[in-house]
């Protein structure tokens, strides 16, 4: 069996949320570890002014990105941005940059999601579901792709005492649960959210569980894999001890704590803390796609 840096080699990615934490921290390791990879193609959005080049060219010049750019001066050479909405009709892609990425992609990893847990129904199903299912339109047209690899949640099925390796069908259909947000309004969504959610804490969770279902539906014909990391938390050791962008989480209450703003806190002794480094969930991730690209014809 090949090794992970050779089953990489001379291989066209695709990558969604390099902008988010975890994104960062795939294409730095991507980069890094398997230096023989020949493009990562970046699909990232216009924000606040910025346009996507300017974003991209932010993130690889910061701190994460040291130890990269000692080790291969011209890293910067392999990443090609592409302008995308991902909720938008065919990704918001122009004809020939669709037509190039249908030709030359052989992996995608779809890291784009929101993790606002107080995002209402609307907006989290347009971020979780309709952009998962609109990659997976582009996907199924990619006359070279070998793997679909998406990044979900452990906490998909929290609203189940045992979860297993599957997917379990939801309550409602993905897709009609899109069309019919395009005719009701705010006020209604927000009433019926609670109902539609159930015993799921909120819409986060209940949106990754509805994509993980377009995954295995709109995806049958791919080979797919799926990936849930519990609590996404600092480096453990790459590309060095601790590195964080947020104070989402856990982080928010290391830092209130470590400073002496946060001096008590309510809590259970018998909780568990259910973290995980994220360069162990980039490092799995990595590793899951090479093991579905090498064994993807003995299925």
């Amino acid at each position: 069996m090949v090794s992970i840096p050779e089953y990489y080699e001379g291989k066209n990615v695709l990558l969604t949320g390099a902008t988010g934490f975890m994104g960062k921290v795939l294409l730095e390791k991507l980069l890094r570890s398997c230096p023989k990879v020949k493009a990562v193609y970046v699909l990232v959005r216009p924000k606040a002014g910025q346009t996507p080049e300017t974003r991209i060219e932010e993130i690889t010049s910061c701190k994460l990105f040291d130890r990269l750019r000692e080790e291969q001066p011209y890293f910067k050479e392999k990443i090609i941005v592409i302008t995308s909405e991902l909720t938008q009709p065919e990704l918001d892609l122009s004809n020939p940059v669709k037509e190039k990425l249908i030709e030359c992609i052989n992996i995608i990893f779809h890291c784009a999601a929101t993790v606002r847990f107080n995002e209402t129904l609307r907006d989290a199903v347009q971020l979780n579901v309709l952009s998962t299912k609109q990659l997976l339109s582009l996907a199924q047209q990619m006359t070279n792709l070998e793997v679909f690899m998406h990044v979900s949640t452990a906490y998909a099925y929290c609203n189940r005492k045992h979860i297993e390796e599957i997917v379990y069908p939801p309550p409602v259909d993905p897709k009609k649960l899109m069309d019919s947000l395009e005719w009701m309004d705010d006020s209604l969504v927000n009433d019926i959210t609670p109902k539609l959610i159930g015993d799921r804490p909120n819409t986060y969770t209940y949106t990754k569980a509805l994509a993980e279902y377009v995954v295995q539906q709109e995806g049958a014909r791919l080979n797919t894999a799926i990936i849930r990391p519990s609590i996404v938390g600092a480096s453990w050791k790459e590309p060095f001890p601790g590195w964080i962008d947020n104070f989402n989480g856990p982080s928010g209450l290391f830092i209130a704590a470590g400073k002496g703003i946060l001096r008590t806190m309510r809590a259970s002794n018998g909780a568990v803390a259910d973290l995980v480094p994220v360069d162990v969930v980039v490092n799995m991730t990595l590793a899951a796609a090479w093991y579905s690209g090498v064994n993807r014809y003995s299925k």
